[in-house]
């Protein structure tokens, strides 16, 4: 996307409201002409003084002018700024929007400290283009256009000076321009990288204290700043370079003003009042040459910042709703994968021809080593990843024909990171159902056995539980999640990895109420426990993205094959009972 499609494309958002916009750019046009028709009325003004004519219709001319100055900049100041802030929030409303709804693998490949910063960033670029264009840029443009045919009218010799002025601004700047285009990018990287290490370790703050690792982090974000640092420099440089250029030009342009002028004058070409006309003509250039500078600096400095901010915006990655997309309704949860592959991106692991039908009501556990495409099996199931080849059916529907919304509000996922968010333990349960009643919400607590904890703190259900539930166990923020698994109630049920915080006592009692909870649903597990996987209906096991075994507990152990191996071999994390261990060793 080039540097003209990115500033057009910013400027365009503007159109969403087409009056206000239209307002304001009419009250800057007023702006850019008003400042030369004042100095054209000053040199009438000034010549009527010399020749002791009446100067008052002048000067009469001269204050309407000016007032309708004030009130279009009135209009400009207003209306600009609130129109900025508006469309800012908008954008960035709408950038949250669709980065929630990326796939997992965009925000696994760039991080989320880089997705902040890109949506942050981003708009402030956005609201500073917006807003100086409206205030600034347009009226000096406006002016621009104004001043040039009326320059060249009142004298073309006096407009060759200002003519040169504008070349040397224009030719100075496009130089700088693009010697500093490829290194501001550059520029751009390293802030992205310095946001996304700053957003890896805030996350893993817990890590960094435990392993004493402030000296070592401190000194990777200094390196890393440093060569931002060293990134940043050369283009300060040379836009440091291109001011004092600039400022030269316009002193040599003020004095040639005053000495050609002169020479006109004594040949009687020129005015006394025409040539203060042109030198008020020449502030009124390099005041407007520079804020076009300016302006074309921060142009080049933003553009990889708004680069970045569009990409993600126009990112679907793979997974995207057809326009036709039918909401999925009456589930009843016949899954069923037909010959399902993917692959990670610039890697060889995935899932390859996955086979499996489930039928609605029964239980499918997934096993095998880690890495082997247990989780990424069941994210295609959801449509967190987009599928390279086969298909998934519910209820013999295509899961790529259905809208997002319908199929992921048919599932229930309780993953073995609980997800929670810095809110309260009601708002939190309440994801999975937000119309739950308080009585339907105490309910969910207490079959995923977690009201009684809930009971013990401070404000019982709405107890803060901090960033990521930081401020309850392991154990107690499974229980949450499984809670709000309950309160959803939906068809389809995913369990990854469920009860892997959880205390013997305590995941029994939470496996009757994920008994109860899975009659009449399609469950698919993924766990390390025994229990779990012994009571499924069919057990699945892979490796290497695919499925190598499937049978029940009994038959895969006579089988000694995979499973076989991680039963004798402590690949459960419980006990195995005697007669099982015995038949798999036999």
């Amino acid at each position: 996307m080039s540097i003209w499609e990115i500033y057009k494309r910013a400027m365009a958002m503007l159109m969403a409201e087409r009056r206000q916009t239209i307002v304001v750019v009419l009250s800057g046009i007023a702006l850019g002409i008003v400042p030369i028709a004042e100095q054209v009325l000053l040199a009438r003004v000034v010549d009527a003084l010399a020749l002791g004519q009446g100067a008052f219709p002048i000067i009469g001319l001269w204050a309407l002018v000016g007032f309708i100055g004030i009130v279009a900049g009135v209009i400009v100041a207003v209306m600009a700024d609130r129109l900025a802030h508006r469309h800012r929030l908008a954008a960035l409303g709408q950038a949250f929007e669709h980065a929630i709804v990326l796939p997992i693998s965009y925000h696994a490949e760039k991080g989320s400290g880089a997705v902040v910063r890109t949506i942050l960033a981003g708009t402030d670029a956005l609201f500073w283009n917006w807003l100086s264009f409206l205030r600034e840029q347009f009226v000096a443009f406006v002016g621009l256009i104004v001043l040039v045919p009326t320059a060249i009218y009142m004298n073309a010799q006096m407009a060759l000076i200002l003519a040169a002025l504008a070349v040397t601004y224009v030719l100075a700047n496009v130089y700088v321009a693009r010697r500093t285009s490829n290194d501001q990018a550059a520029v751009e990287r390293y802030h992205n990288n310095v946001y996304g290490r700053v957003g890896d370790v805030l996350g893993n703050v817990t890590v960094v204290q435990s392993y004493a690792r402030f000296a070592s982090e401190m000194q990777a974000m200094r390196t890393i700043m440093a060569e931002l640092l060293t990134a940043q420099y050369p283009v300060l440089t040379w836009w440091g370079l291109l001011t004092v250029l600039t400022r030269i030009a316009a002193t040599i342009t003020v004095v040639a003003i005053y000495a050609v002028g002169a020479m006109l004058v004594a040949r009687k070409q020129i005015s006394v009042g025409e040539i203060v006309a042109f030198v008020g003509f020449a502030g009124l250039l390099i005041g407007k040459l520079d804020l076009l500078s300016g302006f074309a600096v921060r142009i080049f400095q933003y553009a990889p910042t708004l680069r970045s901010f569009f990409e993600m915006l126009d990112a679907t990655d793979g997974v995207r709703e057809k326009p036709d997309a039918r909401p999925l309704a009456n589930v009843a949860g016949n899954v069923r994968y037909e010959d399902v592959t993917f692959q990670f991106k610039n890697s060889d692991q995935g899932v390859f021809d996955v086979c499996l039908d489930a039928p609605a009501g029964q239980t499918i556990a997934l096993v095998g080593p880690t890495g082997a495409g247990k989780t990424t099996t069941l994210a295609l199931l959801q449509r967190l990843r987009g599928l390279d080849k086969g298909r998934i059916l519910i209820d013999g529907h295509d899961i790529t024909d259905v809208t997002l919304t319908s199929l992921r509000q048919n599932m229930a996922v309780v993953f073995q990171d609980a997800g929670l968010f810095n809110r309260s333990i009601a708002e939190n349960i309440r994801i999975g159902r937000p119309e739950a009643t308080d009585a339907e919400l105490e309910q969910a607590a207490k079959l995923a056995e977690a009201h009684d904890f809930i009971s013990r703190k401070p404000g019982g259900y709405a107890f803060v539980i901090g960033e990521r539930g930081a401020s309850l166990s392991g154990g107690e923020r499974q229980r949450l999640a499984i809670a709000r698994a309950i309160l959803k109630d939906a068809p389809i049920l995913i369990l990854d990895e469920a009860t892997s915080a959880l205390d013997v006592e305590t995941e029994a009692r939470i496996k009757r109420a994920l008994d109860r909870l899975r009659a009449g649903r399609t469950t698919f597990i993924i766990a390390h426990r025994l229990s779990t996987v012994a009571n499924a209906d069919r057990i699945l096991v892979l490796e290497a993205g695919r499925i190598i075994e499937r049978g029940t507990f009994r038959e895969l152990v006579a089988k000694k094959g995979l499973f076989a191996r991680l039963v004798t071999e402590g690949g459960f994390t419980e006990p195995v009972p005697p007669d099982i261990t015995e038949a798999a060793a036999s």
